[in-house]
């Protein structure tokens, strides 16, 4: 029996005494789990010449075996395998050599002789073990290997084989079933100013060309109208806006086009440019025109082909714009960071957010597999441009992950996306005739500014999936949140700050054309964005598959659905109950059906009359007080997705079929696909109208609710300062100032906005908790 060397890896120090083990500080959200390591290197000197090694680790019912090699006797594995210790009940650890089906040598381990180790201290050194026979004799050979105990926390266990699946066979399902962590890239706008083109040769030189530039960028393609001016040097002065990933792989190719009958167009010139030697602007200064030449084209004149002696022009402005975020979500609940693309005008993080996702119940079987339903559920967490992936539990209705992530914060007024999936790319599932798509189980949204700090919320969540059947609660995840500031004064400080980069206020991305025009080609780059991460994702090894990334950022936000329509007005029917409820208390007054409160109102309001400066000192003391007495009312856990707010308990079958109509739709004829199609493009305008509104309204909701408890807390403090403030300076004097200040020249007006316009703004809707 082997015994690996021993080391003390039970204590840690911590200010200079012993404070136990590391994993309560540095791993503190979820439940250890104590795992098992064996990490199996190599192995040399084994006996014959025709040997094809692998190795067998086994612990009690379970094992694994490394990859096979042949006719190898100094073969090299470097694979770890980890055994969970829950439901083991053996003492002994047997690692086996084995060729073919053959024992070439085992080395045994007792469990109790093995060291523990606790990160972020070093690996566990591999050792050379000689090979034993079944008698314990020693035979040729020997083994490098490293055994160790261990928990979730080590950097092993990420790259482990995991005794709960051992029912997974092949390189390539064991690799899906791994935690990962990814990446989205680094997005840019591509501004492309379209200005004129000069010396075109068109080929019918008999009439007046219709000339338009198509521009394409990877799977994105824009056109301009066709120049007004019907000459060989057109104009268009025209914008063309890209979204572009960084590393730049896809160059912009641009052809000017001669619309020669309405079917058929003409080309008169391309040109190819690569974005990396685009120039990047990070301010609104303005920039630069370039003349681009042409490529030479034939013209077809009868039956022979004449090239041109010379190559037209084209004059443009190329730009990457650095000083807006590019939106790939919704903005209302972002998981993102939200900064500008230029690392120069990024600013550094406030915090950290640490997420511990435990385990999940009540899951309903997603598939059949050997005759009976199963599970195989795995959680994604989005937040900024960090994806993190859990391993996959296989065959489980109640998976237990106990992983935890975590990521810098840099605006406290986002969410964090949580989705549970059921992974069907194991057993054959990329195979022709195999499921290919992972199937949806729910998702969870947290804001962060619900959260106080450095305080631990463990709850569970349920999953809400909307069906053509209606809502189904698909289980629950047990979640554990904490929200660490470094600086409180810089995140209370964000509060009066835009909540996009100054770009977007001082500089608009889309100036041309009305509001509907701006909000559908803004759709439409958030649309191209929210592809792009799409695509970067899906092209990692293994690939976070595109219906995963597009169920997290939530990519059909926009479409029309009936039962939004009717959630939105609910919301705002809701909102403008409270003055509903001021109007009937008011209407009590007048009619005096409490004679003493109707007696208090008059006395107040014969002093409000007398003594007007105490008109709004009156009105802020009195909300502060409410809010304080709303304190006891205040929300105890961070809100979840709510089935009733978001009208998917009663909605009608026929608007859920309507909702989950396919884009365009299936109906039988052109024209009411045509209808169809045009009603839900300008529905879903009004339908963010709408939501817009009840936005505003649950935001002055919410300085009353402490629903964010930081904006109500800095609500209270407002309101007491401006009582003192207003008591002093007096009535008179505010309204005079406030009324100059409304009525100040332009030249004293500030492109961005106004600090308390950017307060309000920054407030929590509860368009989060919608479905």
């Amino acid at each position: 029996m082997q015994r690996p060397p021993q080391e003390d890896f039970s204590a840690h120090l911590d200010g200079g005494k012993v404070t136990g083990d590391m994993f309560t500080r540095t791993y503190d959200l979820v439940e250890q789990m104590q795992y098992l390591y064996v990490r199996v290197v190599k192995a040399k000197d084994l006996p014959g010449k025709d040997l094809d090694p692998y190795v067998e680790v086994r612990l009690g019912n379970y094992s694994g075996t490394t990859r096979h090699f042949v006719k190898k006797t100094n073969p090299e594995w470097n694979q770890v395998f980890a055994f969970s210790m829950d439901q083991i009940q053996v003492s002994v650890l047997e690692v086996n050599v084995k060729d073919k089906d053959d024992s070439v040598g085992r080395v045994m381990f007792d469990l109790n002789e093995i060291p523990k180790r606790v990160p972020p201290d070093s690996p566990l050194a591999p050792q050379w073990y000689r090979l034993e026979d079944g008698s314990g004799s020693k035979v040729k050979g020997e083994l490098m290997m490293a055994v160790w105990m261990g928990t979730q926390a080590d950097e092993a266990f990420a790259e482990s084989w995991h005794s709960d699946a051992a029912t997974v066979s092949g390189a390539d399902s064991l690799v899906n079933i791994r935690s990962k962590i990814y990446f989205s890239p680094k997005l840019w706008y591509l501004r492309v100013n379209v200005i004129e083109a000069q010396d075109l040769i068109s080929a019918d030189r008999s009439r007046f060309p219709e000339v338009y530039v198509k521009a394409i960028l990877g799977n994105q393609e824009l056109i301009t109208k066709v120049s007004r001016s019907k000459t060989i040097n057109p104009i268009w002065n025209e914008d063309l806006i890209f979204v572009a990933a960084e590393p730049f792989e896809e160059p912009l190719i641009l052809s000017v086009e001669d619309r020669v009958a309405p079917n058929k167009d003409v080309i008169l010139g391309k040109c190819l440019i690569h974005l990396q030697y685009i120039e990047r602007r990070l301010n609104h200064r303005p920039m630069y025109s370039k003349w681009y030449n042409l490529e030479k084209h034939a013209i077809v004149e009868g039956e022979k082909e004449k090239e041109t002696s010379f190559a037209s022009r084209i004059q443009m402005r190329l730009y990457l714009e650095g000083g807006y975020h590019v939106l790939d979500e919704p903005i209302d609940y972002s998981s993102g960071d939200l900064r500008p693309t230029a690392k120069q005008l990024q600013k550094s993080s406030i915090g950290v957010l640490e997420l511990g996702i435990l385990n999940a119940q009540g899951l309903p079987p997603m598939k059949t597999k050997d005759g009976r339903a199963s599970t195989d559920a795995y959680c994604v967490a989005k937040y900024g441009h960090k994806w993190v992936q859990t391993r996959t539990i296989i065959d489980s209705l109640a998976p237990k992950w106990n992983e935890q992530y975590t990521w810098e914060v840099f605006d406290p007024c986002t969410v964090i996306t949580i989705g549970v999936f059921d992974n069907c790319h194991l057993h054959g599932g990329d195979k022709p005739g195999g499921q290919a798509r992972d199937s949806r189980i729910g998702k969870v949204r947290i804001r962060l500014s619900a959260l106080e700090t450095d305080r631990v919320y463990t709850y569970s969540y349920p999953l809400l999936v909307l069906h053509p059947t209606g809502v189904k609660k698909m289980g629950e995840i047990h979640l554990a949140v904490r929200f660490n500031c470094s600086s409180l004064m810089n995140m209370m400080h964000l509060f009066s700050q835009p909540l996009l980069p100054k770009m977007h206020h001082i500089h608009p991305l889309i100036v041309e054309g009305n509001q509907f025009e701006k909000l559908i080609k803004l759709d439409n780059l958030r649309h191209q964005a929210s592809q792009m991460v799409s695509m970067w994702l899906s092209r990692a090894e293994p690939p976070l598959r595109k219906e995963i990334v597009e169920y997290m950022l939530d990519v059909k936000s926009d479409m029309w659905s009936m039962r939004k329509i009717r959630a939105n007005f609910l919301r705002i029917m809701d909102v403008l109950g409270g003055l509903i409820a001021i109007w009937k208390w008011f209407d009590q007054i007048c009619n005096w059906k409490n004679p003493i409160t109707t007696l208090v109102i008059h006395v107040l309001f014969l002093i409000l009359v007398l003594y007007p400066e105490l008109i709004l000192p009156t009105i802020f003391l009195s909300l502060s007080l409410i809010v304080v007495w709303n304190y006891r009312y205040r929300p105890r856990r961070p809100p979840f997705m709510d089935i009733r707010l978001s009208c998917a308990d009663d909605a009608h079958p026929d608007e859920l079929d309507e909702e989950f109509d396919t884009f365009p739709t299936s109906r039988p004829t052109d024209i009411v696909r045509i209808r169809y199609e045009r009603l839900k493009s300008i529905a879903g305008s009004f339908q963010n109208v709408v939501g817009d509104m009840a936005n505003q309204g649950e935001r002055l909701h919410s300085l009353l609710s402490w629903r964010d408890p930081r904006v109500t807390k800095l609500f209270v403090i407002s309101c007491l300062i401006a009582v003192i403030v207003l008591y002093f300076m007096g009535f008179r004097v505010v309204i005079l100032v406030t009324g100059f200040y409304v009525l100040r020249h332009p030249w004293f007006h500030h492109n961005l906005p106004s600090a308390p316009l950017n307060f309000f703004t920054r407030l929590p809707t509860r368009i989060d908790s919608m479905l």
